[in-house]
């Protein structure tokens, strides 16, 4: 299908995205919303932070962040208490973060398979530097343009950090979150252990979880400078223009 260019060149639809990774994009951008609205709501209800196996308003937290509880029980300095809105963020967090686990199985095996990862993500021989990675760096903070190039395929920065979300964040992410199960505990109760206990896992998964909010607003930032309604559209139909010449 042939469109035009804002320069006058002609342009066909080529395609960039498949249907896996479209399907699995948009149901992890609903549910990590609805995660991030329901986590904060279960925080408000015990804004206090620890590290081991046990915590409770009795102890000296880890950290703890300045807002007010809503459950009264837990003292934050403050002279009032939040809506309690607890009881329905878990059950809508815990049925999102399911989905998630799911559009990621279907997204990694389907990646492992078509050599997605291997193809278009794992690191070529001449990436696998410092001063490749200093380069993509200093080319990333000029604050320019994505080239024709870029729009079709993945740079060093985007590679490291699709690389970093899919392969160490969003495991860690689970695992942390399994690790707040009783059941979990009970079953495995080594892989809770090696976290520092119940407590530990719920503080590096508020971290966790606040890295990928990180990730979030820097990838729609980058599209943004890429083209935002170009790069939506191709995450929509799997196709986005490019030059004639380039077929």
């Amino acid at each position: 299908m042939g469109v035009s260019r804002a320069d006058g060149r002609d342009a066909v639809e080529a395609p960039r995205h498949s249907l896996v990774v479209r399907v699995t994009h948009w149901i992890t951008t609903v549910c990590f919303f609805a995660l991030v609205i329901t986590g904060a709501e279960i925080v408000i209800s015990h804004p206090r932070f620890y590290w081991g196996e046990t915590g409770n308003v009795n102890m000296k937290p880890l950290f703890t962040i300045p807002i007010a509880s809503s459950r009264d029980t837990v003292p934050t300095g403050h002279g009032y208490v939040m809506p309690d809105q607890n009881g329905w963020s878990r059950y809508l967090h815990f049925e999102a973060a399911w989905v998630v686990v799911l559009a990621g199985l279907v997204y990694g095996i389907a990646g492992l398979v078509s050599g997605h990862f291997r193809k278009d993500l794992w690191l070529g021989r001449g990436e696998r530097s410092w001063q490749a990675f200093w380069g993509a760096m200093a080319r990333y903070f000029r604050r320019r343009p994505p080239s024709e190039g870029d729009a079709h395929s993945y740079n060093l920065m985007q590679k490291l950090a699709y690389l970093g979300v899919i392969f160490v964040l969003f495991p860690l992410v689970i695992w942390t979150g399994l690790a707040l199960s009783p059941s979990f505990n009970s079953a495995f109760p080594f892989w809770v252990d090696v976290l520092g206990g119940r407590q530990s896992a719920r503080t590096l998964h508020f971290f966790v979880s606040w890295a990928l909010v990180l990730f979030l607003v820097v990838h729609v930032g980058m599209v943004v400078v890429a083209g935002f309604w170009s790069r939506t559209k191709a995450m929509i139909t799997g196709n986005l223009a490019q030059p004639k010449e380039r077929i």
